[in-house]
């Protein structure tokens, strides 16, 4: 293929990658500025880009169509809110809706930004509403509040009441095509009704005033604030220039209701500060103003002290969201703001499309923005002091202590439960290292202590220092592990051996079920191994002597099924073979075909294959007393090169095959047709 079908799967992600290395290709021959409006202004075929004055906008217009030119891109359908520019680009580039208007006299028309409508001539956002008649059903009115396209969040409040309306249904647990309540019909018609309003409602795009001047201070404030309705955020960019004048601007809102599941309401206003800081973070990639400062507001104090609490742990629902606001934001730059203040808080409980147009609750920013930072709100003294031992989403503080253990069955019962708790032989080991590793840090700390305890202040002798990483577990932590599980293993199941080999007897006991293996005492490692009379054999020692290991024991099946594990899940000699080059398990051929038995993996791949029976025989096939080949199958086969006076010709050969004696004849054919 040559070209992209058009209507792929990837016809977007290669139409955009295309549109991209273009850019990137003509790095250089144009202006910085044309290069970033192409890799960040374009969504699929859409550009869309302010500018500051026409003359940049005319040259940026120039500059796009030249450099996607190079990659055969022709860029058309150019409509803007300034006449001046409309006017310097050709009639055929321009959107159909201006291409028949009087610039200087006619209206510019309503225009649709990536699903947003925008009125071109006041340069303002703003909404058409045609909802289809649907049915009093969850499906319709599902599909009419899908239908309200408002992706920055300008009806956030009035739209969070309809969802709210719609979980209502899911409590009753109501079909999709059910007929709703009467008294929740009510409040939907309410709500309809108030829809229609909304084409009414619009916001200005431009969030910098013309002539605003040089900025000195950029700053994004993010409000948010919960209620048992519903929780959510909104965000406002707040600018001021170098004679400090101030404009604030509406620049995103988020509204959600409250899930089924019961939740506190300080979970939800932490909830509701996570997704403020998320949106902090989307907005700093997405706006081109360098932003100075992020400011976060909350009327909760307890989401502030979780916020500023850095000593205690917390519940996993508030550590994981605590973990968040820490990783986008710093604790200084959260504050408190009374919740007759905040802005927010229409989010939580919802708004009617009268309020949303006729008052400015929510597009727009709290009156204390407009105003110097000295006269912001303050956080009253003593509301953010208090313990928070008594919070239930602290964990309590657990204490550990050491206790002498009198009885020896209650040692061997605490190993035993340690070892019949991990079904891995690696984490078994890796968590006796870590005790291990543990016990030699506190047994180093003691020895410390008393050198210093015991020894003279005024003399020059050094204590030695010692540097022990506790970082990680090394190969030699976990070979000391091994050693100290199988010795007690095998002090736990051949105590009376060890007994006797330690009092340097040369043999066990005739009745010792090792007897036969010549078992011998390592000193090195203080554990049981294979005797034999292969000393002098060039094999490596644990081959030669592998350590002996019980029976019907947790840990030898732990060391087994790491064996099998590791060799794939291989047959049982094979299996046998790895186990007896360290390790020799009494009775293993049973354990191991124990083992095999029991394993899921070998079982799956050892099954028997799955047969289709095959259907019955067709009737042509048992017709009988008719002469051979009344019913016949044909099949060709060759070419084969027969020569043919001077020249070479291709014959082939015809099968046909009786369909009821299997009797076959052959012709020779001269083509297959």
């Amino acid at each position: 293929m040559v070209v992209h079908l058009f209507g792929a799967s990837s016809s977007p992600s290669c139409a955009n990658y295309a549109l991209r290395k273009t850019a990137k290709d003509s790095e250089g021959l144009f202006d910085t500025e044309v290069i970033n409006t192409v890799i960040r202004n374009f969504y699929v075929d859409d550009c869309l880009k302010s500018v500051k004055t026409v003359d940049d906008a005319v040259s940026l217009v120039n500059d796009l169509q030249k450099l996607l030119m190079k990659g055969g891109f022709r860029i058309a359908k150019w409509i803007s809110n300034n006449r001046d520019v409309m006017m310097s680009i050709p009639v055929s580039e321009r959107a159909k809706e201006v291409m028949d208007l009087d610039l200087d006299h006619d209206t510019l028309p309503m225009e649709r930004a990536l699903g947003v409508q925008w009125c071109v001539e006041s340069d303002a956002f703003c909404f058409k509403i045609e909802v289809k008649e649907q049915p009093l059903t969850r499906r319709g009115i599902l599909s009419i509040i899908s239908s309200v396209f408002d992706p920055l969040g300008f009806l956030a409040p009035f739209v969070s009441r309809a969802k709210k309306i719609l979980q209502n249904f899911s409590k009753l647990q109501l079909g999709w095509d059910d007929e709703i309540p009467e008294n929740l019909a009510i409040q939907w018609n309410n709500w309809f009704s108030d829809l229609q309003k909304l084409s009414n409602f619009t916001i200005e795009r431009c969030i910098k005033p013309v002539g605003f001047g040089m900025l000195c201070s950029v700053q994004l404030h993010h409000f948010a604030d919960a209620s048992e309705i519903g929780y959510g955020t909104v965000s406002y960019l707040r600018l001021e220039n170098t004679i400090k004048e101030t404009h604030c601007s509406f620049i995103m809102g988020k509204s959600r209701v409250t899930p089924l599941k019961q939740t506190t309401i300080p979970r939800l206003e932490l909830t509701a500060a996570t997704v403020a800081v998320r949106t902090d973070k989307m907005l700093k990639a997405e706006l081109d103003i360098p932003i100075d400062e992020s400011m976060f507001w909350t009327d909760s104090t307890t989401v502030l002290r979780y916020i500023g609490n850095e000593t205690s742990r917390f519940q996993t629902f508030v550590s994981n969201r605590l973990a968040v606001i820490h990783e986008g934001s710093r604790p200084c730059e959260w504050h408190y703001i009374n919740t007759k203040l905040n802005p927010a808080d229409y989010a939580s409980i919802g708004l009617s499309a009268d309020e949303i147009i006729q008052h400015d609750y929510w597009i727009q920013a709290p009156d204390f923005l407009w105003a110097p930072a000295e006269q912001w709100p303050t956080t009253p003294p003593g509301i953010l002091e208090g313990t928070t031992d008594v919070d239930p989403e602290v964990k309590a503080c657990v204490r550990a202590a050491v206790a002498n253990i009198q009885k020896p069955s209650d040692v061997m019962e605490s190993v035993n439960n340690l070892l019949n708790y991990h079904s891995s032989w690696y984490t078994l080991r890796k968590s006796v290292a870590w005790i291990l590793k543990i016990r030699k840090k506190l047994l180093r700390r003691i020895q410390q202590r008393s050198y210093k305890s015991g020894g003279d202040e005024s003399s020059n002798v050094k204590v030695p220092s010692t540097h022990y990483n506790m970082g990680h577990i090394s190969f030699q932590d976990l070979t000391e592990a091994e050693t100290a599980i199988l010795s007690y293993v095998q002090h736990q199941t051949f105590a009376d051996e060890l007994h006797t080999l330690a009092d340097k007897h040369s043999y066990v006991t005739r009745s010792s079920c090792i007897r036969k293996l010549d078992p011998v005492l390592d000193k090195n490692d203080g554990l049981l191994h294979v005797g034999g009379r292969l000393h002098r054999a060039s094999m490596p020692a644990e081959s030669k002597h592998p350590i002996i290991l019980p029976s019907n024991h947790h840990v030898s099946s732990l060391i087994l099924r790491q064996i099998h594990h590791d060799l794939k899940h291989s047959d049982r000699n094979h299996t046998l073979a790895a186990l007896r080059e360290r390790y020799w398990l009494i009775h293993a051929p049973s354990a191991i075909r124990k083992l095999i038995s029991k394993c899921t993996v070998c079982r799956r791949l050892g099954s028997k294959v799955g047969e289709q029976k095959m259907a019955s025989l067709p009737e042509d096939r048992l017709i009988p007393n008719e002469p051979p080949f009344t019913r016949v199958g044909v099949d060709y086969f060759g070419p084969f090169e027969v020569k043919q006076k001077r020249s070479h010709v291709k014959r082939y050969g015809v099968t046909f095959t009786c369909l009821a004696c299997r009797a076959v004849h052959i012709e020779v054919a001269a083509s297959v047709h």
